[in-house]
């Protein structure tokens, strides 16, 4: 590939739509041995006891006297909590997923010279490297009900149907890692033909996704919880779940999250397993980013030296800034 002209500057704005547009997902109830006769589950209140926080602790820790009395006390709570009916043994959990091509046009850039260059990368990319590597990466993790998170640890078992058209393919979640990903075969292989299919640009793709999780009556899910500063739509709530229509669900964010956990080329993958893609390599639940800019390995640093320098990625970086674009945002000289 040839070095991109000196002239070349970062464009102050750009933007990316992203190409794995899915959508919430609900929950509902019923039962692995005949998995017909599905009902949402509902959201309800409960109220419980609940621990002194360690923050607390350590703010009254001058205070023995106060510290006691707050440990003495009751510390009721209402929270939201979701659970299978006691007739039913399986969660059933459903969303939609559309992959979408055109990957070298973004939606916004405001330096027509940045954006030649830029789109004549992501072309050479597609044409050299090509989206099998990535789409495999997808295919995987919806094979293995990344997506389900809480909801896919303990259980007896785990069936994932993807459908398409007249195509359909059944999946044992149980059979794939969730640190290593494996040689795409069998239906994994032809599921990563469709979603190549999608991002290469021939054409759109609309999946819809069943996960069964088989759990056992009456246990505990877990929907997405909600995040709610302002206190007076709490209504006394510590924890408040998330539901479309009254029905359970999960966030499409967090499902989004999961598809796209395919950065096992970061420098210290060996140890923590494969991360979301993002632009630092963010993990907010550690509290940490992997792609640190000072080690040169985040997307920014990555991308302005592709694209302005001409210094082309190995192949492993190439596939991590390429799925970076995908997952879309706001990537300009002006902030994300």
């Amino acid at each position: 590939m040839a070095k991109a002209p000196a002239t070349i500057k970062t464009a102050s704005v750009l933007a990316f739509e992203r190409k794995l547009a899915n959508s919430d997902a609900v929950m509902y109830a019923g039962n692995w041995a005949s998995k017909d006769n599905w009902v949402p589950i509902v959201i309800q209140e409960k109220s419980v006891r609940g621990t002194i926080s360690n923050r607390l602790k350590n703010t009254l820790a001058s205070d023995p006297a106060k510290l006691d009395a707050e440990i003495q006390k009751a510390n009721l709570q209402k929270v939201d909590v979701a659970s299978l009916p006691f007739h039913a043994d399986t969660l059933r959990v459903v969303f939609t997923l559309r992959v979408l091509g055109n990957l070298a046009q973004p939606s916004v850039c405001n330096d027509q010279a940045y954006q030649t260059a830029l789109s004549d990368i992501i072309t050479g990319y597609a044409r050299q490297q090509g989206f099998s590597i990535l789409a495999a990466r997808y295919a995987e993790n919806i094979a293995n009900g990344r997506f389900l998170w809480r909801n896919r640890v303990g259980a007896e078992a785990i069936s994932i149907v993807v459908t398409t058209g007249s195509q359909r393919w059944e999946f044992n979640g149980e059979d794939y890692s969730l640190r290593q990903f494996s040689k795409p075969a069998g239906n994994l292989a032809e599921l990563t033909k469709t979603i190549e299919q999608g991002l290469a640009g021939d054409s759109s793709v609309l999946l819809t996704i069943e996960a069964c999780v088989q759990l056992g009556n009456g246990q505990e899910v877990f929907p997405s919880q909600e995040l709610v500063l302002d206190e007076k739509s709490r209504n006394g709530k510590s924890k408040i779940l998330y539901q479309v229509n009254e029905v359970a669900a999960i966030h499409s964010q967090k499902i989004g999250n999961a598809l796209r956990t395919i950065d096992d080329w970061y420098p210290a993958a060996h140890e923590a397993g494969p991360i979301a893609v993002e632009p630092y390599g963010s993990v907010t639940s550690r509290g940490k980013a992997y792609r640190q800019p000072k080690e040169k390995m985040d997307f920014y640093t990555l991308l302005d030296n592709w694209v302005v320098k001409g210094d082309i990625p190995v192949p492993e970086q190439q596939h991590y800034v390429i799925a970076t674009l995908i997952r879309g945002g706001v990537f300009g000289e002006k902030g994300e």
